[in-house]
């Protein structure tokens, strides 16, 4: 129905402008990325995600990859059963390597949730749905994540480094809390960590770089959630401010 509302505005606007807006408003649209071996679920996907977001789609986990790398989606929706290469490998692949490893990954599978979504979790998924998939909270949560990421966590340089960290802040349930933890993905602009506290996105922490001492690097906030309810849940926390002691500077 949307596509029909489209092209009628462009047929209805031609001359005017307005097809140029629609295209306008389309190179506007983020990207994602669909993978699934089976052709009909995949263009179903497609045809429900496209008023949202431009679409980019392989039935080859294997081409994932260099698909990933090459269009830079906002979010990937994965399937978990398929050939060669099954989804929880290429989850944990696509989670380990630094240029990809912020991308929210949705499973989206006709397996149990009770039987594979921990799992999932704890190799980097975002979220998990079941097939046959209710795309209106799908979308819902597609939009959570991804108006809370980094617009530019991939355009900056990242590195595997083990830096030890310690954080102080409060917890979700208005407790304090004061913790040492290891971060190996960094960026100038934030890290991604374990935190056996629980914190709600947005929620701001401070910063200390621990070394030989403790020197306060700044103060950063919670932007990204992985592995919900686990007891090590992982956090992707970007500066709202920073010194010169942190270990890398923007350019």
């Amino acid at each position: 129905m949307s596509d029909v509302m489209s092209k009628t505005a462009v047929a209805e606007g031609a001359g005017t402008g307005t097809s140029e807006s629609v295209r306008a408003a389309d190179s506007k649209k983020k990207k994602i990325l669909i993978v699934d071996d089976d052709a009909d679920v995949r263009n179903l996907h497609a045809l429900r995600m496209k008023d949202v977001y431009d679409v980019v789609q392989t039935e080859d986990p294997e081409e994932a990859l260099g698909l990933a790398l090459e269009h830079k989606p906002a979010a990937i929706l994965l399937d978990l059963m398929m050939p060669r290469l099954s989804g929880f490998e290429l989850c944990q692949t696509l989670h380990a390597l630094s240029y990809t490893s912020l991308i929210p990954i949705f499973v989206i599978s006709g397996e149990s949730a009770n039987k594979y979504r921990s799992h999932c979790e704890s190799l980097g998924a975002t979220a998990y749905f079941e097939k046959p998939v209710d795309y209106k909270a799908l979308k819902a949560r597609m939009c959570e994540v991804l108006e809370t990421s980094q617009p530019n966590r991939r355009g900056e340089v990242r590195l595997n480094m083990r830096v030890v960290l310690k954080l102080r802040g409060t917890d979700i349930a208005g407790k304090k809390f004061e913790l040492t933890t290891v971060t190996e993905n960094v960026s100038p602009s934030g890290f991604l960590c374990p935190c056996s506290a629980s914190l709600k996105q947005g929620e701001p922490i401070e910063v200390f770089l621990v070394t030989e001492s403790e020197r306060f690097v700044g103060r950063a906030n919670a932007v990204r959630i992985e592995s919900r309810g686990a007891p090590w849940q992982r956090y992707g926390f970007q500066f709202s401010e920073n010194n010169n002691d942190w270990i890398l500077r923007a350019t």
